[in-house]
């Protein structure tokens, strides 16, 4: 049992979610005892045991949904030969009785991966951090890098060398503020190139940037790239220009993107509806 616990905090450590599988119910004959525990990554290794067989295989291809979901489930499963019972998935088994498991979700809201350590960085860290998300930070300054603070993970190294050595997680979210337009595009560009797809990706930038990097961001890939989940300028539309005001425009964003809530009045949505050339229709 304890390598399932050790591995959950290795896991924690990492910024993985993971689901922890339980015994919770067990009626007649069945393979594993109630209590016993099984634990499965996102990359698919597993501590632990929920019985082998069929009702293990079931339990991790389980995991695998949920995991994508972020979500938590209970099932019960008849392991008597075929045999239908109520309320039950059937499986093959024949040992004769009834498994249920629980499985639990565990794991951040998200990963968030911050380019730039700068004061909009700092700012939006400090307001994340209270809520359950694994946030990264990168910059490549090393005053800047050294009195950072509050992020679960900092990392000293170019921006783009970043996304190339280390990678970017399926489905996370990033938000672009680097120091500099041409490091903000490389940023963009290189999660482009090799094809990531974030669900929320925002450039901290004026509506005058945003079209020089839309003209050659278009120019460069193509009218075909994917820019549903690009958003700039970044943030809801709160007002307010200090760099605490604007971490929480963007952590509102953040919030409305991540619970899929409509009718928010994205920064982005004003520049698209002013029918800029260089914008996606």
């Amino acid at each position: 049992m304890s390598k399932v616990f050790d591995a959950m905090m290795q896991f924690k450590n990492n910024g993985e979610s993971c689901i922890l599988v339980t015994v919770v119910e067990k009626k007649g004959d069945g393979p594993v005892e109630v209590g016993k525990k099984m634990v499965v990554s996102e990359t698919g290794e597993a501590f632990g045991t929920v019985g082998g067989g069929q009702i293990e295989y079931v339990a991790r291809e389980n995991c695998k949904t949920l995991l994508k979901k972020r979500e938590s489930l209970m099932e019960k499963y008849s392991l008597n030969g075929g045999k239908m019972v109520d309320g039950a998935e059937t499986l093959t088994m024949v040992c004769g009785g009834i498994v249920t498991l629980f499985y639990e979700f565990i794991g951040v809201r998200n990963n968030i991966y911050i380019f730039g350590a700068g004061h909009v960085g700092q700012a939006l860290t400090n307001v994340l951090n209270k809520m359950n998300y694994h946030i990264t930070v990168i910059d490549e300054r090393k005053p800047v890098y050294d009195a950072f603070t509050g992020a679960n993970t900092k990392v000293h190294k170019s921006f783009v060398d970043y996304i190339v050595e280390d990678g970017i997680k399926e489905d996370s979210m990033i938000v672009v503020c680097t120091p500099s337009h041409e490091h903000d595009y490389n940023v963009i560009n290189k999660v482009i190139e090799l094809n990531i797809n974030p669900v929320y990706m925002g450039m901290l930038c004026s509506p005058e940037k945003l079209m020089d990097y839309l003209k050659t961001t278009y120019a460069q890939f193509g009218k075909d790239i994917n820019l549903k989940n690009f958003y700039s300028p970044i943030g809801l539309d709160t007002g307010g220009g200090s760099p605490e005001e604007i971490a929480i425009s963007i952590a509102a964003e953040i919030l409305a993107i991540g619970y899929d809530k409509k009718g928010h009045n994205h920064m982005r949505e004003s520049i698209k509806n002013a029918k800029y050339r260089y914008w996606e229709d």
